[in-house]
């Protein structure tokens, strides 16, 4: 078999963010598979086909990268930020179960969004933080609701993906009401829209102020931990426990 597959990490938007590494990988590319915005900023040439597909479709687009690799094809599938967080390299590995024979594959790291948002904040992911995905399409919002206040109840510094669609206004508006709950009205969270693009906007504000509105699906959002606070113009989390 030489077909090969190297999920690749695009970053947070800014093309500046994109590793040498995945430039490369794309370079020899052939084929490149992937959700249909991050598919369309690869440039298109002569040789590259480009297979762009709804969000939806996780593992159809992971079963034809592994089926393009077995007929030889040097495939890369794309995904915003890092492969590996909320994307498409355990989408790959959950397609590649019972296949048998597999291809070389490869998992190329790249910026996430969690990272660039907190680099523009300042640092408020300095001490022991978690990542959640606010969105209920893969798990039932029970558990999403657990981690919350698990999450809550250990004083980490959160990072939520996905807050807020069209299809589900309301999880965001639940998860900010567990918050206050949990954490109380003063506790720090601030909106990252559009890290690294001409649209960049970025807002903290405390959890009393919050409103599901500040957020959508071009949104990363930050929730300080209890010593979370802020200095100037940025937010941080000193590295050393209270």
């Amino acid at each position: 078999m030489t077909g090969w597959v190297a999920v690749a990490g695009l970053g947070p938007g800014a093309e500046a963010l994109v590793t040498p590494e995945v430039r490369a990988a794309l370079a020899e590319a052939t084929d490149v598979v992937g959700y249909i915005p991050y598919v369309a900023r690869v440039a298109p040439r002569a040789g590259l086909a480009l297979h762009p597909s709804d969000n939806r479709v996780e593992l159809d687009r992971a079963r034809l990268a592994l089926d393009l690799a077995a007929d030889g094809k040097r495939v890369v599938v794309v995904s915003s930020g890092d492969p590996g967080v909320f994307a498409m390299a355990s989408a790959l590995f959950e397609a590649l179960e019972g296949r048998g024979e597999a291809p070389e594959i490869r998992i190329l790291p790249g910026i996430t969004a969690m990272l660039a948002a907190a680099a523009r904040i300042g640092a408020p992911l300095g001490h022991d933080f978690c990542a959640i995905n606010l969105s209920d399409n893969l798990k039932p919002w029970a558990l999403i609701e657990k981690r919350l206040r698990l999450a809550a109840e250990a004083d980490f510094a959160m990072a939520f993906y996905n807050p807020r669609s069209k299809s589900r206004p309301e999880g965001f508006a639940r998860a900010l009401q567990i918050l206050r709950e949990c954490c109380g009205p003063n506790r720090l969270i601030s909106f990252a829209r559009a890290v690294s693009t001409p649209d960049e906007a970025i807002r903290t504000v405390t959890l009393a102020e919050a409103r599901p509105e500040m957020a959508d699906m071009r949104s990363l959002v930050i929730l300080g931990s209890s010593a979370t606070r802020r200095v100037g113009p940025w937010v941080y989390t000193p590295r050393s426990a209270p």
